[in-house]
């Protein structure tokens, strides 16, 4: 078994020829998210053929479910997904209470509370998918602007939870602390702050001709093509398809708060880093109506749920949400007992990655990272 280095940094597997072309694998290591394989066969410095090889950080979460109550499934259920930990809880709690029949019950501080938090981790997670596609562009002023300003939604959401990544905030019946003192104010100078570093993202990715010479028409994905192949969020969206569970399908009072939905027509590299540039700037807008909205509210921040209300009703509950990936839900059925019978989970990258054969065919060899990276592909949530 031979290797050699395809890019920089990167070693591959050189497998059996085929009909004059070469197929070789790069990974299982780490590539930039998380371990996975993807199989490609060039021609040239042309990739005529991608196969994407998923399972290779399989967690079984799924069946983990069946075995613990409602809320001691809470903490294990963010792991897939460390950087929007919010994204992939809230269908799960949505679900949990629908079973636990308490939906209605679910007090409206909480449920801003929840979409606070939930904009906070779409945020870190599009930030984090910047850092990791300047790695790949070469771009290291974007890859250490990105990590430093992750860093100041992540201390808000440390005043908030008492956690710093993975929050656990989320329970049956609301959440599990109400604001501290001093937040709303330290959370909208963190707007305002992160509102002006955008104009400086814009210009150093978008604005940058060498930016728009890598990434301008190239990795095209079609609004058709998205559509067929089931493309969910940002990638989506940066291919002309206006649709966000937010909007279509609104949640936790979602349609009580003023945002746009972003969509590019292009569906190449370059659109699919434009589009979450301004989730970004969407995502402040709504955390800045929140905050006002929860400067003065009174009320309780959960309705407690404990002993034998944690038995669920025999049934199923199925609940959707918009992740920072792109729609995440959760299919629950229960046999009347403290324990989920099944649960399955649909996460974004899952759905995604079918996207990787068609945008990798007829790039070159260089660009198989930044096209690979721009649909923010996370091995560790597909794999859950």
């Amino acid at each position: 078994m031979s290797y050699y280095q395809l890019v920089p940094g990167v070693y591959v597997e050189e497998l059996p020829e085929k009909e004059g072309k070469i197929t070789v694998s790069i990974g299982p290591q780490h590539p930039g998210s998380g371990h996975f394989r993807l199989i490609i066969t060039i021609d040239g410095d042309v990739v005529v053929d991608a196969d994407p090889d998923p399972g290779y950080v399989h967690r079984g979460e799924e069946k983990m479910c069946e075995t613990r109550d409602y809320i001691q499934n809470i903490p294990h259920l963010e792991r897939p997904v460390v950087l929007d930990s919010a994204g992939i809880q809230f269908p799960y709690i949505l679900a949990a209470e629908e079973i636990l029949d308490i939906k209605d019950k679910v007090p409206e501080k909480a449920k801003y509370l929840r979409i606070l938090l939930a904009e906070f981790n779409r945020v870190i997670s599009h930030f984090y998918f910047l850092a990791i596609q300047a790695i790949f562009l070469g771009h290291s002023t974007v890859l250490e602007w990105s990590m430093a300003d992750r860093e100041v939604l992540m201390d808000l959401a440390a005043m908030l939870t008492g956690a710093r990544v993975t929050f656990a905030y989320f329970v049956p019946g609301g959440v599990r602390s109400d604001v501290p003192s001093g937040f709303v104010d330290q959370t909208l100078k963190a707007v305002g702050y992160l509102r002006s570093r955008m104009k400086e993202y814009w210009r150093m990715l978008v604005d940058n001709p060498f930016m728009k010479m890598r990434m301008e028409g190239v990795g095209v994905l079609k609004a058709k093509d998205a559509i067929e192949l089931g493309a969910v969020g940002p990638n989506l969206r940066a291919s002309g398809v206006e649709y966000d569970i937010r909007k279509v399908d609104p949640y936790s009072l979602y349609d009580t708060v003023e945002f746009h939905v972003p969509t590019y027509k292009e569906g190449d590299t370059m659109s699919r880093i434009k589009i979450r540039l301004d989730e970004i700037n969407e995502s402040l807008g709504i955390i800045e109506q929140v905050v006002r909205k929860l400067d003065g509210m009174r009320g309780p921040v959960r309705h407690l749920v404990k002993g034998a209300a944690l038995r669920a009703k025999p049934g199923e509950a199925y609940a959707r949400t918009e992740a920072a990936r792109g729609m995440m839900s959760f299919y629950i059925i229960s046999d009347g007992g403290r324990t989920p019978y099944r649960v399955k989970v649909d996460t974004p990258s899952f759905r995604n990655m079918k996207l990787i054969p068609v945008l990798l065919k007829d790039v070159r060899v260089a660009d198989v990272p930044i096209v690979f990276w721009s649909i923010d592909y996370w091995p560790v949530e597909a794999d859950r």
